[in-house]
């Protein structure tokens, strides 16, 4: 009996202890933009159609995209892993362009997929074709995040 009552007292605190750790860390994903959202996180192109002024609080790139598209489901895994592991450095977002074809329009997209990388202080550039995830973390540190190339060595 004694044996018993210390079996079940070992799983009550093994229960407790896990159940006090998160059992999956939630990972950031790539963000899903309407025109809506876009106007409101991104750029305001109707209320400031002559220059570029970029709302956002951190840097960020736009995949101009379409579900139909196989290059552009190559690259979507991979935006996925860039968004978890630059999660609180920068935005991934994703516009699907056939769902939102004046965006598309705004930007000149006649070829996908398309990326738009944005960094804080500079104007934004654009990269087309689907990209391996070297070149995209390579425009992420240098582009973006603007951090030295040296302290790689």
């Amino acid at each position: 009996m004694n044996r018993i009552t210390t079996i079940i007292a070992a799983l009550v605190i093994s229960a407790t202890v896990f159940a006090a750790e998160p059992v999956s860390k939630e990972t950031a994903k790539p963000i899903e933009l309407t025109k809506a959202t876009f106007l409101e996180k991104v750029f305001n192109y109707e209320n400031n159609p002559e220059a570029w002024k970029y709302i956002g609080d951190k840097p960020a790139i736009v995949d101009f995209y379409a579900t139909w598209c196989g290059p552009c489901r190559i690259t979507s895994p991979i935006l996925t892993e860039l968004a978890a592991e630059y999660g609180e450095e920068i935005y991934i977002y994703k516009i699907d362009v056939d769902k939102e074809p004046e965006l598309a329009q705004v930007f000149g997209v006649q070829s996908i997929p398309m990326f738009l990388f944005i960094p804080m202080d500079d104007q934004p550039q654009m990269g087309m074709g689907a990209l391996p995830k070297k070149s995209f973390k390579e425009a992420i540190d240098t582009f973006l995040l603007k951090k030295d190339e040296k302290t790689d060595l």
